[in-house]
């Protein structure tokens, strides 16, 4: 599925933080984002910003739980209209669908849902992330998932498991929230429900509002899709490549589903060619893996794919006219947090 990095936030975003004691502009300026984003009816920013934006208010409220206590005071009635479809839907499992399917129209967050052997486990992909979704960000995912269930059902709905990626132990509100088993320092975040629960019904079911919302949410959709650009879809698959060696083309048309000759028409259709892609990526990763001062510049020129130090220390000086080093010193004073510099 094509998607572009734009996340998309929401006036009710800033009123929200606001309530609970965040002023929008000390938390762009904790972020290192642009100081008047929060003035517009709606700002969009990459998931390296939107990480930044997440990380930035759990910083500032010191307060593990708040994802989850925001998510617990949101009225309904304010979610935009691609999260509001899943309220009026026909049971859980049809507004789970539904939420996965329109949420894209906010971030490029991708749910996956598995039904098997009486479980339904979700789990969460960024497909433009190169670092670790910040906790705050989970829980308000993971948070929304449970509380539609409830809202909508008028049931209590508990899920059977749920695995947190971060140290532990959880804290106390995670566990009265979710009331479930919570398992920290897990492989990946997985929010695992009782399928039988997909099957109870929304009493709040309006087929008349699904019949409005449905085509213009499905419209908006396809028109985000088709500004993806097989560029950026190139780019993505060779940053989660490149530590493993350095991918060629037949690689990357399997991985996107394509064959060797469809993907370079492609590319050369949009004025480009792999090789200058390979090198936007190799760029765009280097930059954001220098933005952190604990990684070291060899290990640099290994996730990058190159085979020794020279070969990365003659390409930066090439992008960026200076050594690795010397940028970084440079840069290391403007870059925010997750290294939300050059992802963009």
């Amino acid at each position: 599925m094509a998607q572009v990095d734009k996340c998309k936030i929401q006036q009710a975003f800033w009123r929200a933080t606001e309530q609970f004691g965040i002023r929008p502009a000390a938390l762009l300026r904790q972020a290192r984002l642009p100081a008047t984003l929060h003035l517009g009816a709606q700002a969009f920013v990459t998931t390296a910003q939107y990480f930044a934006l997440m990380q930035a208010m759990a910083d500032l409220a010191g307060d593990a739980a708040l994802g989850i206590r925001m998510v617990q005071t949101v009225d309904t009635a304010v979610h935009p209209p691609s999260s509001l479809a899943a309220f009026y839907a026909r049971d859980y499992r049809d507004g789970l669908t539904r939420l996965a399917r329109f949420k894209r129209l906010c971030t490029p967050e991708n749910l996956q849902i598995v039904e098997a052997n009486g479980d339904c486990t979700i789990s969460v992909e960024w497909p433009f992330a190169t670092g670790a979704e910040p906790a705050i960000s989970v829980d308000i995912t993971f948070a929304t998932l449970v509380e539609l269930g409830r809202r909508a059902t008028g049931r209590h709905i508990l899920p059977r498991r749920l695995e947190l990626a971060r140290p532990g132990p959880a804290g106390s509100t995670h566990a009265e929230y979710f009331g479930c088993p919570i398992r920290t320092s897990a492989p990946r975040n997985l929010l695992v429900l009782n399928a039988a629960d997909l099957d109870r019904p929304f009493p709040g079911h309006n087929p008349e509002m699904l019949e409005m919302l449905t085509p213009a949410l499905s419209a908006a959709l396809g028109e985000l899709e088709a500004q993806s650009s097989v560029k950026e879809q190139v780019k993505i698959v060779l940053k989660r490549s490149l530590a493993s060696g350095q991918p060629g083309l037949s690689d990357v048309a399997k991985q996107l589903g394509m064959s060797d000759r469809t993907l370079q028409r492609r590319i050369t259709g949009e004025g480009s060619t792999f090789r200058c892609l390979l090198s936007d990526a190799r760029r765009d990763l280097g930059r954001h893996l220098l933005a952190d001062p604990a990684t070291d510049i060899d290990e640099v020129a290994c996730l990058l794919g190159y085979q020794d130090t020279t070969s990365f220390y003659r390409a930066f000086r090439e992008w960026e006219g200076m050594s690795p080093s010397r940028w970084r010193e440079i840069n290391m004073n403007s870059l925010g947090p997750a290294g939300t510099a050059g992802l963009h």
